[in-house]
C-alpha cells in the first residue's frame, strides 16, 4: 500500500508521538493514544506507519535531524563551537531544546522501554553508531585537537564517558548522581583541557567537520524516510 502524502497529518502523528513518547514511555503508549491526541482514527496512522515500531523510528530520525539542525546553528554563532569543550557544551544547550532526544542521550529506559530490544533496532544499526574514532582523527588532522594524542585512546575515553553518563544509575543511588547539565558541563571542562591545542586550537576547522556529520545525519534521516515509505 502506498504511503499517503498528507504532509499535514503526518506532522500531526509525530507531534502527538513524541509527547507521549516523552510522558509515557514507548511500552505504554499506543497507536490508538497516539491516533486520539492527533484527533485522528487509529486506521490513518497506518496511513503513514505500518507499525508503533516504524512510527517511533521515523520519530527518532526526525528528532535526531532536528536536533542537529539546532546543535550546528548554535556551534555556528559560538566562537569556540569547533573545539571539543564548544561541542559538549552546545550539545547540552540543544538537548534542553528537545526532551525526546534528551531522553535518547541519556538512553531513558522508560521512554525507549523494550524498543531497545528488539532486534535491527536504530540503536544497533551500525548506519546511525559512526565512529569516534574517525571524528576524532578528523579533528585531529584539522587542529582542533591535541596531534600528540592516540586517536584510539582518545576515542575509547570519550566512549567510557557517554556510556558512563547512561549507565551509572545501574551502580549509584539517584541522590548520587550530579544533574546531568553538570556532568556535561564538567566533560566539556576536562576534554578542553585535555584535548585543545596550546594555541587554542582551530576552531573554525572544526566546524567545518561538524557540518559534515549534521550533513551526513540528514541524509540518512532522507534514506530511512524514503525507506518507511517504501515499506509501507
Amino acid at each position: 500500500m502506498a504511503k499517503s502524502k498528507n504532509i499535514e497529518r503526518e506532522h500531526r502523528i509525530l507531534a502527538a508521538a513524541v509527547e507521549l513518547f516523552v510522558h509515557y514511555g514507548y511500552d505504554k503508549t499506543t497507536v490508538s493514544d497516539i491516533a486520539q491526541k492527533a484527533g485522528i482514527s487509529k486506521g490513518a496512522i497506518y496511513l503513514h506507519f505500518k507499525s508503533k515500531d516504524a512510527l517511533f523510528e521515523a520519530l527518532l530520525m526526525q528528532e535526531m535531524t532536528i536536533y542537529s539542525e539546532i546543535w550546528l546553528e548554535l556551534i555556528e554563532a559560538d566562537p569556540k563551537g569547533g573545539t571539543m569543550a564548544g561541542m559538549y557544551k552546545n550539545t547540552l544547550y540543544a538537548l534542553n531544546r528537545r526532551p525526546f532526544m534528551s531522553a535518547i542521550f541519556k538512553q531513558d529506559r522508560q521512554v525507549l522501554g523494550n524498543y531497545v530490544r528488539k532486534p535491527g533496532n536504530l540503536f544497533r544499526d551500525k548506519r546511525y553508531a559512526g565512529t569516534r574514532y574517525e571524528f576524532v582523527k578528523m579533528m585531529q588532522d584539522a587542529g582542533a585537537i591535541r596531534k600528540n594524542l592516540d586517536p584510539k585512546i582518545i576515542a575509547h575515553i570519550m566512549n567510557i564517558l557517554a556510556y558512563g553518563l547512561i549507565g551509572m544509575d545501574d551502580v549509584m543511588d539517584a541522590e548520587n548522581i550530579p544533574a546531568t547539565d553538570d556532568i556535561i558541563e564538567g566533560i566539556a571542562d576536562i576534554m578542553d583541557r585535555a584535548l585543545t591545542p596550546d594555541d587554542g586550537g582551530n576552531s573554525e576547522a572544526g566546524k567545518a567537520i561538524l557540518r559534515q556529520i549534521v550533513a551526513s545525519a540528514r541524509q540518512q534521516y532522507e534514506e530511512q524516510a524514503n525507506k518507511n515509505s517504501e515499506d509501507t
